[in-house]
């Protein structure tokens, strides 16, 4: 691993400055300039972090149990919508809410009729999400597939402009498929629309696993180019992008405090700390906890998330891997989310 991760930092010594098409501008914001030592850094936590082994606390490790394309995209929707909270208690949700589909998701639920979905899901509960929301969101699935015969084909229905646009699109047309089973539709808050200037994060971390493709991502799309991406923003990603990345300036600073200090990288998150894609639970004993602030303040200390910041974040990315800018996404939540040994060096904690 030693030797790949030079390999990368070698290729990561110069910018790629080539445009892609269907990139989206974060507003008038002074640009982040290219760092080759970020790249580096970029690059090693990739190559140690983006790897199969560590995907076990994450929803994605339940949509990855099934192959079939059709099937990735019913239980991708359903694990994206209910990923918030504790990661263990997610994966539980995820399990429980697409047993009833068995192995062929896609083909089960658009066997079932509305009366059959109202009686399988009707004892459903994850945090905010209730029955009638899971009811809301497979009602509008199993439609979609019955209608377009995929998500990838709704989704290309309403493509054509940015990606926040397009996925604005997709979202509308699933709300609307919702009203036909329950009248109060779906849930706002479980599948945001990006045009209401949400950062939504969960909607562009189903795009991710649709659309990308390598040991991590299933990427069953193959008519969406991953270079428009969009980076999903949480608390979590907000806070690396502000204090390890130098993307974004720290909330109530007008630039952050600088990443490399005396040649020592500094831990700028908590692992104790959960919010809505993190709850760490017991570290491994080898790893050494950097005490910072409280959760409070540590929140407090987040730039703000939004649908700009995402896009900001989402253009800086694009200076490291401007084919694939959501590329350190997984790799980067992991320290967090599920610490190793030896990931302490990494000081994103």
């Amino acid at each position: 691993m030693a030797e790949e991760t030079r390999n990368a930092c070698e290729k990561a010594s110069a910018p790629a400055h080539r445009n892609r098409r269907g990139g989206q501008t974060s507003g008038a914001v002074e640009p982040v300039a290219y760092s080759p030592e970020i790249a580096c850094f970029l690059e090693e936590m990739y190559a140690a972090c983006n790897r199969i082994e560590r995907l076990n606390l994450d929803p994605l490790a339940v949509v990855r149990r099934y192959s079939a394309p059709e099937d990735i995209e019913v239980a991708g929707l359903v694990c994206a919508t209910l990923a918030f909270g504790s990661v263990k208690l997610i994966v539980r949700a995820c399990e429980t809410a697409l047993k009833p589909l068995g192995t062929r998701p896609a083909e089960v639920l658009c066997g079932m009729k509305q009366r059959d979905i109202e009686r399988t899901w009707a004892s459903f509960q994850y945090r905010f999400c209730f029955s009638n929301d899971m009811v809301a969101l497979l009602w509008a699935i199993r439609k979609a597939l019955l209608e377009y015969g995929s998500l990838e084909a709704l989704f290309l229905k309403g493509d054509g402009a940015s990606m926040p646009e397009a996925a604005s699109a997709f979202v509308r047309a699933l709300r609307q498929f919702a009203v036909e089973a329950v009248p109060s539709g779906l849930r706002k808050n479980l599948l945001p629309d990006p045009a209401d200037g949400s950062a939504s994060k969960r909607l562009f971390l189903f795009f991710r696993w649709m659309i990308r493709r390598d040991e991590i991502d299933p990427g069953p799309w193959s008519s969406v180019d991953p270079a428009r991406l969009v980076v999903p923003m949480d608390v979590h990603m907000a806070r690396t992008c502000a204090e390890r990345l130098h993307f974004l300036p720290r909330r109530g600073q007008g630039r952050p405090r600088e990443m490399f200090s005396a040649g020592r990288r500094t831990s700028c998150i908590d692992p104790r700390e959960a919010d809505d894609r993190t709850d760490v639970g017991p570290l491994a004993p080898s790893v050494t906890l950097h005490k910072v602030n409280t959760q409070a303040k540590a929140r407090a200390s987040a730039p703000g998330i939004n649908l700009r910041t995402a896009l900001r974040v989402t253009e800086a990315f694009r200076l490291y891997a401007p084919d694939d800018p959501v590329k350190y996404d997984f790799a980067l939540t992991r320290p967090g989310i599920d610490p190793r040994p030896g990931d302490e060096r990494f000081g994103c904690l």
